[in-house]
């Protein structure tokens, strides 16, 4: 299964993590989304920051070392990492993850 993991992060940070997570083949993809404006509460404040999504394609096997990696790279002590299942994903693309993904 792919599985596709939504993560927001500061603009800076945002290049240098996703190669990060490329190059130690824990993510097929990634792709960075500028200008997102994010709205959240944080210690009982309204908070509003510029940030960059990450869109991070991984399959599920991939997925548990993924999220504790992102963990120890991310910036924030309470990064965002969200992982969807695909309910669809082309045989094409899915065999591509996967074979990208297997080559340690």
């Amino acid at each position: 299964m792919v599985r596709v993991v939504l993560c927001n992060c500061p603009p800076e940070d945002a290049p240098g993590l996703a190669r990060q997570l490329v190059e130690e083949r824990l993510a097929a993809c990634v792709n960075v989304i500028p200008g997102v404006t994010s709205f959240y509460m944080w210690e009982g404040e309204l908070c509003e920051d510029q940030e960059h999504t990450l869109l991070i394609k991984t399959t599920e096997e991939r997925y548990p070392e993924l999220s504790a990696r992102l963990a120890e790279l991310h910036p924030y002590s309470v990064p965002e990492d969200i992982a969807l299942d695909s309910a669809r994903v082309a045989a094409a693309y899915h065999s591509w993850v996967h074979e990208t993904l297997s080559h340690n």
